[in-house]
């Protein structure tokens, strides 16, 4: 009975989030990840889910298999040629977020890890994907690089201290500091370009009609194909030695993903990217779920170091690079929300800088972000391995 009723909390839980925010608009600026991680450690630290081994091991058991039922879901609407059409500025500032990402996990790395740690080393990996993508890497690089359940959430924990820090700061003051660094947005600011995006629905009912009728056709075809691409995936993956099963796997059902998606079908399917992120969410509160008050009698202040010290790392090189390509303060604060935070903020951005024109590539960096985030992490923490 524990074990069924914690499947049912993981799996229904997304469902009341997800109608929590279309009831609740602030809610819905929140974010379903933040929610998710706030119920699940709710669950978790009031005992609703209780701190045993039978527990853990059916939380565990959910937590790995909806990792690699999310990440095809989500890849399979990527839009690759939509990259071509960001404008110049969008695209500058992206690769410009991207090399500043590495640069940050580099530094960070090096500042507080004196002596080499391959922890450390994944942990950097997977920063640098959370701040290229967002959650949905994180958690598939967690995988990937076989990091510990407890070390993942506190990484949740210190990244959701050190991103409302970072936040406030883009949010209230953004603006007015970096204007003085950078040049002024030049073009019609009313000027709304949604050409492009892909169909997702950035707005308080971005989930509402994940399980209408006339949707479902698509989404069992979708989930058809993320199981024979799982399928494929392992198959791949045990080609290779016992002990890199696991990051082979997640790179593998990535990319024959990320090749799915440039076929018209496939990208036409309706909401296979709400359905990805539905699974994030049920790897969230199972996850999350598993936190106790004995996680913090014995806390990392390396890995809070490191978490801060990186989260800024990010934001400063990616300023300094954009100052030298001389790209406006408008872009350089949406491009780095995007893929610091993720797509669903660029409306937000977009609002407090009174500018509508920001919002289409916006949203298109933020989901090139998702799409390269897992390979450049892993690339990242294999880099720092190398160097250890």
């Amino acid at each position: 009975m524990l074990q069924l009723s914690i499947i049912l909390i993981c799996f229904l839980s997304p469902l009341f989030i997800l109608w929590l925010t279309y009831k609740y608009p602030i809610l819905n600026k929140v974010g379903t990840m933040v929610l998710a991680y706030a119920i699940g450690c709710l669950l978790g630290l009031t005992g609703i889910i209780p701190s045993t081994d039978e527990a853990h091991a059916t939380q565990t058991l959910v937590a790995t298999i909806t990792i690699p039922l999310a990440i095809p879901l989500m890849l399979f609407s990527a839009d690759i040629k939509a990259w071509m059409h960001l404008a110049p500025m969008f695209l500058k500032s992206l690769l410009m977020g991207i090399l500043a990402c590495v640069g940050a996990a580099l530094v960070s790395y090096a500042f507080c890890c004196k002596d080499y740690n391959e922890l450390y080393a994944n942990i950097c990996g997977m920063l640098t994907g959370l701040y290229t993508g967002g959650n949905a890497n994180l958690a598939s690089l967690k995988v990937a690089l076989n990091v510990s359940d407890e070390d993942y959430l506190l990484i949740n924990t210190y990244d959701m201290a050190a991103s409302a820090i970072y936040l406030i700061f883009v949010i209230f003051f953004g603006q007015k500091v970096l204007q003085y660094l950078l040049p002024r947005f030049k073009g019609d600011k009313d000027k709304v370009s949604t050409e492009n995006i892909t169909t997702e629905d950035y707005s308080s009912q971005l989930f509402m009609g994940l399980f209408r009728t006339d949707n479902l056709k698509d989404l069992l075809l979708s989930i058809l194909l993320t199981l024979a691409v799982v399928g494929v995936g392992a198959g791949v993956a045990m080609l290779f030695p016992s002990d890199m099963f696991q990051s082979i796997f997640i790179l593998a059902i990535s990319t024959f993903a990320v090749l799915a998606s440039l076929n018209k079908r496939v990208k036409s399917l309706k909401r296979t990217f709400e359905a990805g992120i539905y699974f994030i969410l049920v790897f969230s509160i199972a996850v999350s779920s598993q936190m106790n008050l004995s996680m913090f009698s014995n806390p990392d202040p390396t890995l809070l170091k490191l978490t801060f010290l990186m989260t800024f790392l990010v934001l400063i090189f990616h300023v300094v690079l954009n100052a030298l390509l001389r790209i406006d303060v408008d872009t350089t604060l949406t491009t780095s929300i995007s893929l610091i935070c993720s797509p669903p903020f660029v409306p937000v951005i977009s609002s407090v800088l009174g500018n509508k024109a920001v919002i289409g590539p916006g949203i298109v960096v933020g989901l090139c972000g998702y799409t390269i985030g897992t390979y450049l992490g892993f690339g990242v923490a294999m880099l720092l391995q190398w160097i250890g």
